[in-house]
């Protein structure tokens, strides 16, 4: 199965990307491109390449790993996004889902995780590891599953806090926005981890996205 999955590479760094090359075929994959940023990325696209999963950096020079996720969560849906980068705060993973990637791996990652991450993106649709629980991932992965929503009671407060919880806003610019305090803020963030079953603010707005609380434009 894994030998017939098809990855692109995009990424600046050209020793490193070399390094992928080798340790993705290593673990039984078949790379079929790698580019230098987003925009070499599209026009190869446009070429005619057809990966199944595209590993994307997100600092890239002329056109960024974001805005090429985008231009392929437009054009060509199907291809698969893997972002895969050195950044693991909140607002830099929750842009790539935001703009379209199916999972985020740091670097450092070990090759057992990226081989999982692969093969999962490629065959389930997400992959997103320790970022959310695997109840999260099912619902995601299974569009049969949306009526799970209609199991949880949100209240409007807790509808707008999703919403804002999308953005790249901070918490206390949320508790601005929502003309509320910090620790009322902090409360809806914890009491909506444990009505939800998840554990992070990646969590909070994945299931939004997948709910359709919060709608990609």
């Amino acid at each position: 199965m894994m030998n017939t999955i098809r990855v692109a590479i995009a990424d600046d760094h050209k020793l490193l990307r070399l390094g992928l090359v080798q340790l993705v075929e290593s673990l039984g994959f078949k790379v079929v491109g790698e580019a230098d940023n987003g925009f070499e990325l599209t026009e190869m696209i446009k070429s005619g390449m057809s990966p199944d999963v595209i590993l994307m950096d997100i600092n890239m020079p002329i056109m960024d790993g974001i805005s090429a996720t985008m231009w392929l969560k437009d054009r060509h849906p199907t291809i698969k996004v893997l972002g895969l980068s050195m950044l693991n705060d909140d607002r830099t993973i929750i842009k790539m889902i935001r703009s379209g990637a199916k999972g985020y791996l740091l670097k450092d990652t070990e090759p057992n995780e990226l081989r999982n991450a692969i093969t999962d993106v490629a065959t389930k649709g997400f992959y997103f590891s320790t970022l959310v629980n695997g109840r999260l991932i099912n619902s995601i992965a299974n569009e049969s599953e949306d009526k799970l929503l209609e199991s949880y009671s949100l209240s409007e407060k807790e509808l707008l806090f999703l919403n804002l919880i999308c953005s790249d806003k901070s918490y206390r610019e949320i508790a601005e926005d929502m003309c509320l305090s910090v620790r009322t803020i902090d409360g809806y963030r914890d009491n909506l981890f444990q009505k939800l079953n998840v554990e992070s603010r990646i969590g909070l707005v994945l299931y939004a996205i997948k709910h359709r609380i919060f709608v990609i434009e």
